[in-house]
């Protein structure tokens, strides 16, 4: 399967490294024409050189520096088909009661702010085309029990609860907002972690970024996907059974 992206434009933020780029990399493969945009210049070069693509040095937490990233990415590439907002940073944390407020809160303006901005700056032309797919990487730390890191779990859980909000005030509009746990991906974020982790291969995100790229899994919009514990092709033959019954959502039950 291929090519499946010929004359869309994507735009990959924190596509410099780990999961963006790989991401970056599929989408291309798939025929999409790249923005990667991440605050780390040689990394971005280099991934953009090696798809053809556009770097663009962008500090998702700042307004006028994601505005810029779309205006850039739009004029040099097209109009933007195809957001994914992976941006996120994490802190060492042990006692959040420990930590200086700004760090702590630093985590949410890149992790939160920054998803919030980059949808923000796209979706007005989205909307104007009655076109357009937003896919913003959450984590299963937004539900996993026994995590330790309130940053990084709150964000998360923001990520997800705002992406799925969001997609009910698009649905109107034809534009599908995913959010997606790209599973426990070696990284230089949880390099930290050791060797009998349940690592998950690193191939799976980027697929599962580029199916809904695709349009394949649009009835799907608002839920939550994982790239390991999902199939594509599943996803794809249960999706009317997965909305009817609300599966695939982050529910209190009692």
């Amino acid at each position: 399967m291929g090519g499946e992206l010929q004359g869309q434009v994507a735009l990959v933020t924190g596509g410099g490294r780990g999961i963006g780029r790989n991401v970056a990399l599929e989408l291309a493969a798939a025929g999409a024409r790249v923005a990667v945009a991440a605050r780390s210049r040689a990394e971005i070069e280099e991934t953009a050189q090696e798809i053809s693509g556009l770097a663009i040095e962008c500090d998702v937490s700042d307004r006028v520096s994601v505005e810029h990233m779309v205006k850039l990415a739009e004029s040099e590439l097209g109009p933007i088909d195809v957001l994914v907002a992976n941006a996120g940073i994490s802190i060492d944390e042990d006692a959040a009661w420990e930590l200086e407020p700004a760090q702590w809160w630093r985590v949410f303006e890149v992790n939160v702010l920054g998803v919030y901005l980059c949808c923000r700056a796209v979706i007005p032309s989205m909307i104007a085309r009655g076109a357009g797919r937003i896919v913003n990487v959450a984590s299963g730390a937004a539900y996993l029990p026994g995590l330790k890191s309130t940053a990084y779990s709150a964000s998360k859980a923001a990520v997800h609860r705002f992406s799925e909000t969001l997609a009910n005030q698009l649905e109107p509009h034809g534009i599908p907002v995913f959010s997606i746990s790209p599973g426990l991906v070696r990284t230089r974020m949880t390099g930290v972690f050791g060797d009998d982790m349940p690592w998950t291969p690193p191939e799976l995100a980027p697929r599962l970024v580029r199916a809904l790229a695709s349009g394949r899994l649009d009835k799907l919009a608002g839920r939550y996907l994982h790239a390991e514990h999902d199939d594509v092709d599943d996803l794809a033959a249960r999706a009317d059974e997965i909305v009817a019954n609300d599966l695939n959502a982050i529910r209190l039950q009692r």
